[in-house]
């Protein structure tokens, strides 16, 4: 199994990075963060292994956690939520769990063969950088734009060389784990794979698994979104 992995590391395929921003009122969260509009919401992509658990991360900060989750009772697209861990700085991870009435974008990405790398929301709306193996790999998301009345804008789209090729730093153990991950589906929502499953397929540890997997993300995003003059050392 591995030997098909590390074979897709020497792929020459081109990808696309494309920075995408929806609105709809359904769309999860939308309505709290209306209501709180000091708060930042962004998703934690390494966040929970259990697909089958129902709840999903996001790191909050907010001038007034208290306001945020005023917004949050009041938001239909949510239903359980818990303030998980909280800072000095202002900021905090949430977890919540959804209601059948919310719009969930992830899914149709996932099931495109793509992965959300930022997720944040701007207001009334959210701008997601998002990762595809080609250009066509966008259609879905168009299509169940239009279906569900969702806005949608295409804010920018480069292409770049694929994980297999990428120069952002990643290590070869790093691309392999970042590679089972998504063909397994751990990046889907929810989750159609857990850490223990990526851990099994690499013959490693949870914990080493968990590593690879938050420091070969963090390279991405800082590769992909952060200028040459921002990045850190």
């Amino acid at each position: 199994m591995l030997i098909y992995y590390r074979h897709l590391l020497c792929r020459t395929v081109t990808d696309i990075k494309a920075v995408v921003r929806i609105e709809h009122p359904d769309i999860v969260l939308t309505k709290t963060v209306t209501h709180d509009q000091s708060s930042e919401v962004k998703s934690v992509l390494e966040a929970g292994t259990d697909p089958t658990s129902g709840k999903f991360f996001y790191r909050i900060q907010s001038s007034d956690f208290r306001q945020f989750e005023d917004g949050l009772r009041n938001d239909h697209t949510i239903g359980e939520f818990e303030r998980v861990i909280e800072t000095r700085d202002g900021k905090a991870i949430y977890s919540f769990e959804y209601t059948n009435e919310a719009k969930i974008i992830s899914p149709i990405i996932s099931t495109a063969n793509g992965v959300i790398l930022d997720m944040k929301n701007d207001g009334n709306g959210w701008v997601l950088t998002v990762w595809m193996p080609d250009r066509t790999n966008l259609a879905p998301l168009w299509e169940y734009a239009e279906q569900n009345d969702v806005e949608i804008e295409l804010l920018r789209v480069n292409e770049y060389a694929s994980l297999g090729k990428t120069d952002a730093g990643l290590t070869d153990s790093q691309r392999e784990a970042l590679l089972v991950a998504l063909d397994k589906g751990y990046f889907e929502e929810p989750r159609n794979a857990t850490l223990g499953d990526v851990a099994a397929t690499l013959d490693i540890s949870q914990p080493a698994a968990s590593g690879l997997l938050r420091r070969g993300t963090k390279r991405l995003v800082v590769s992909s979104l952060v200028d040459d003059s921002e990045k850190p050392e």
